[in-house]
């Protein structure tokens, strides 16, 4: 497993590693974009062939602080360590960038990610109703750097 930034390429595996794992399904000139803003947030975890198995776009939107705006891994490479490449790598960057805090969105029903986030020291700040296309509730979580 290697880590790398996004690439334009990468797009196609990225909008359906978020249309399984997030069920959201976004422009796909959002990727682009948002990695155009800050190139270091945007992480891809890509297996021997270089493909996409998994990635984390992180955006800076308010001062010292980072969001984890979309993390997801593929379905067959979840469990194998590739969801702690990433938020690994990213906590590293965001404290070389002098950020003080990161804060991400989850759904309430996903109780795994929440073990996730949890064992990295994020907490549960606020319940967003209906945050999601769906209609699903979220939480907002947060954690100091």
């Amino acid at each position: 497993m290697s880590l790398r930034g996004y690439r334009d390429s990468d797009m196609p595996f990225v909008a359906a590693i978020v249309a399984e794992a997030l069920h959201e399904h976004y422009e796909p000139s959002l990727y682009g974009s948002l990695s155009a803003e800050w190139p270091q947030g945007f992480l891809i975890a890509a297996d021997a062939r270089d493909v996409p198995v998994g990635f984390l776009l992180g955006v800076n939107q308010v001062e010292r602080e980072a969001r984890v705006l979309m993390f997801a891994v593929d379905r067959n490479h979840r469990m194998q360590g590739v969801g702690a490449l990433l938020m690994d790598a990213f906590l590293l960057r965001c404290r070389d960038r002098g950020y003080r805090r990161t804060t991400l969105e989850v759904r309430v029903s996903n109780a795994t990610a929440i073990r996730f986030y949890t064992r990295y020291q994020y907490s549960v700040i606020d319940l967003l109703r209906a945050y999601y296309s769906d209609g699903e509730n979220g939480y907002q979580m947060a954690r100091d750097l």
